[in-house]
Parts: C-alpha cells; structure tokens; sequence
C-alpha cells in the first residue's frame, strides 16, 4: 500500500501544484477585464465567450493529450522506448497539423459561431477581438496537449508541471504587463498597455514559452533513454502500422466525447448569455470557481491514468485494484476539504473575482450548487483518468453521449415548466430578472445531472478496466 500511495502522490501532487496555477489564469483574465472598464460586465463577458469560442475548438482535439497519455503509460509498462518515442512523433505532427487548418480557418469559425452564439454587440465585438490575436497560439496550445499527455504517459508529472508553471506564470505576467502596462522601477518610464488585446496577447507569449520549454526537457531527460537510436527508419514508420491504427481508431471515439464536452459547456453558456450580461458574467464566474476543485481532482485522475496504463502493460492486476481503489480514496477526501471550501468561503471568493457588485450579488444565489458539485465531481474526474490508462475510449465517448442526454433533458423539462408557470421575456435585460435567475438555477440543475450521468455510467463500466490486463 505504502508503494502504491507513494507513486500515486509522486505523480498527483506536482499536477495538483501545476493545476493550482490554471484557474489563476483565468482569474487574473477576468480581474484585469473587469478592472479595464468602468462596464466590469461587458469585459468579463467578452473573455467568457472568446475562451468559450477557444473552448469549441480545443476540446475537440483533446485526444491529443487524453489518447497520448494513455498509448505512452501502456508503452512504458512494457517497456517499448521506441514506441513512446513513436508516440510522442506521431501526435506533434498531428497537433502542427491541425494547428495550420484552424489558422486557416479563423474568419470563417468566427463568422459561423456568432450565428448561434447570442449576446449583445458589445460582448461580441470584445471576443472577436480577443480570438484574433489568440488563434495564432495555436500550434503551441495543441503541441502541449500531445507533450503533457507524453509526460504522464512516462510517469513524469513533475516535467508537465515545469511546463505549466512556465505556460500558467508567463501568462498571468505578459497578461497584466500587455493589458494594463508596466512602470519601469530603474527610469520610471510608464509603458501603456494594450488594454484588453493585451489579455490575449499575453496568452500567446505565453504558449510559445511553454513549448520551448517543453522541448528542452524532451531533449534533456529523454533523448538517450527513449530517442537513442531512433533513425530516419523509424521516423517513416511513424504513421503506419497497428499502433497507429489503434491510435487513430481510439481517438475517434475521443473526438465524439469532445464533441460532448463542448455540446455541455458550449449549451452552458450560449444559455446564460441569453439572460443579459450580468448573469452571462455570473455563470462564467460559477464555472471558473468550480473548475479550481476539478484542477486538484485531475492531479490524482492524471495519477491514475498514468499508474493504469502502466500496470495494464506490464499485465498487473493486483497494483493496479490498488490502484483504482487509492485514486478513489484520494479524490474523495479532495472532495470533502472542497465542500468545507465552498460552504464557508464562497463569497470571499467571489469578491475575488470581480469588484462589480451586482455580479457578486447576483452570483450569492448559486453558492448552494458549488457544495454539490464536488459529491459527483470527484467520481467523475477519477474515473476519466482511470478508463484513459486503459485506452477505454468507447467506454468514456458512451459515458458523454449520455451526460449530454442528461443535461439536456433536465434543461429542456425544467425551462418548459417555468415557462409555463411565468411569462418569458421578450428581451434580453441588462440586470437579472426572476425568469433568469430561475433559468440559471435549472441550468445549474442540467450541468449536475451531467456529472451524475457519467459517475453512474463509468461505475457501471468499471470491470472493463480490469479485464485490460488480459487483453494487454
């Protein structure tokens, strides 16, 4: 057991420390768009749909991170370097790929997305604005998917977290610095700022950074370890055979559990939107908020993916139950500390977020469902990381299509019902009204339902993992 806990804190705590740093970002985002203007509202609008807009096209290749960390722990445990150098190879030529396409594309996304997105003018103009600066971070944002999901697949979270601390730390400072401008201590010279192009800006610095980085420690820890004769031979081999094949079949299903997550967040917010700016800043806040649970969750999930994959090809049962049953344990006092969080430090960190003080009023109604969330959260997040070391990207795609019916029906059933009992507005209104807000709290009701469909469904799946060990 001492052994198990320790690879598992060995690898979950430097994730958990790198993950701290995410929602620190997002947070620095909307405190300097909320501090720009005098219209706190319309700025942190701005940044929730452009990073909604970046959302829709990242999750849909998050197979880059998820199928690499899981291809590369199997690797490992058997021991196969030339595969893990394969790996690695094949998903950063697909990310520079895919990256050039979405450059290529960026007008045209843009133009289609405003079709369906609703919000008001000002709002669009600022997330126009912010996704045509940070498109061109493209080829670095999804190369780090593919180099994260290698670190963990070799057990190496500590290097992961090196990169985020790179990625996460350059963005808060090129962020502000861009934004809102730097007084030079040696002349006193003011830089002004590029007000909120800066924000984003700041992200694209920091990307590249990141990547930079990245490709150091590639270079440093495993270029006689995993890349020792690796020739021109095996590079041609790269995209041909049954590894590859399997790579491309797995990520198929990963791409339609992508295309799930971003159904739900996407639905998420376009909804919110539809209720003025004050509760579109509210429902980002709430989000931002409950995602600092979910980033320390993910350092034992990542631990998990990394330790099942691992076991699975080294075709061992008996660490890998203990495994699964210590990630669990884990995640669920995780889950605790984070209720006790919630409950008793919500408004605080509200206040945290925003000076405006009719979003922080507005956001007090919906406290009750962040000391939710984590009762399912935990399970959900866990397993995700778990079914990725086994590669079950069927079993995790099923999982989504049915959180997607979930949340979708709770929504559709709970808005038909108010609408029934209240007339609906025929306009969007600037401050909440009572419709939105009991809207608002249904769409808190849907995303919850979400969680709870793929806790209950991946529970339900879970023999499969350990039938992996078999197959393996």
């Amino acid at each position: 057991m001492r052994t198990i806990n320790r690879d598992i804190l060995k690898l979950a705590l430097p994730s958990i420390l790198a993950n701290i740093t995410v929602p620190l970002v997002g947070m620095v985002d909307i405190a300097v768009a909320g501090h720009l203007d005098t219209n706190a509202a319309t700025m942190i609008g701005g940044i929730a749909i452009g990073s909604m807009l970046f959302d829709l096209l990242y999750w849909n290749f998050g197979f880059l991170r998820v199928g690499t960390g899981g291809l590369t722990a199997q690797a490992y445990g058997r021991q196969d370097w030339k595969e893990c150098a394969r790996i690695l190879t094949r998903a950063l030529g697909i990310s520079l790929g895919i990256a050039l396409c979405l450059i290529l594309i960026q007008w045209v996304f843009v133009k289609a997305a405003f079709l369906v997105v609703e919000c008001t003018p000002q709002v669009r103009e600022l997330a126009s604005q912010y996704f045509f600066i940070r498109i061109w971070a493209a080829p670095a944002t999804l190369s780090l998917m593919a180099l994260k999901g290698w670190f963990i697949g070799m057990q190496d979270s500590v290097s992961a977290m090196i990169a985020d601390f790179v990625v996460n730390g350059m963005n808060v400072l090129m962020s502000i610095i861009l934004a809102l401008g730097i007084t030079l201590p040696s002349t006193g010279t003011l830089i002004e700022g590029m007000g909120f192009s800066g924000i984003a800006a700041g992200t694209v610095v920091a990307q590249y950074s990141g990547l930079i980085v990245s490709m150091l420690l590639v270079a440093v820890k495993y270029s006689r370890r995993v890349f020792d004769g690796f020739c021109f031979a095996d590079f041609k081999g790269v995209f041909k055979g049954d590894e590859t094949r399997r790579f491309f079949v797995m990520n198929a299903d990963l791409f339609v559990r992508s295309l799930c997550f971003i159904a739900i967040y996407i639905g998420f917010t376009v909804i919110s939107a539809r209720y003025g700016d004050v509760l579109l800043a509210v429902s980002s806040i709430m989000m931002k908020i409950l995602m600092i649970f979910s980033y320390f969750t993910d350092g034992f999930a990542y631990a998990g993916e990394a330790m099942t994959g691992r076991y699975i090809g080294a075709r061992d049962q008996e660490n890998l139950r203990k495994t699964v049953n210590w990630t669990f344990i884990w995640s669920m006092g995780l889950a605790a500390v984070f209720i006790g969080i919630y409950h008793f430090g919500g408004v605080l960190l509200l206040k945290m977020m925003t000076t405006d003080v009719a979003v922080v009023e507005a956001s007090k109604a919906f406290l009750p469902w962040l000391v939710l969330m984590p009762v399912v959260g935990c399970a959900a997040f866990t397993w995700d990381g778990i079914f990725i070391g086994a590669t079950g990207s069927k079993e995790m795609r099923n999982s989504m299509l049915w959180s997607v019916v979930a949340f979708a029906a709770v929504w559709i059933v709970g808005i038909l019902i108010l609408n029934r009992s209240m007339s609906v507005p025929s306009v969007i209104s600037a401050a909440p009204t009572q419709y939105g807000i009991i809207a608002m709290h249904i769409l808190m009701g849907a995303y919850f339902a979400h969680l709870l469909a793929r806790t209950i469904y991946l529970t339900v799946k879970s023999p499969l993992v350990y039938d992996c060990v078999k197959q393996s």
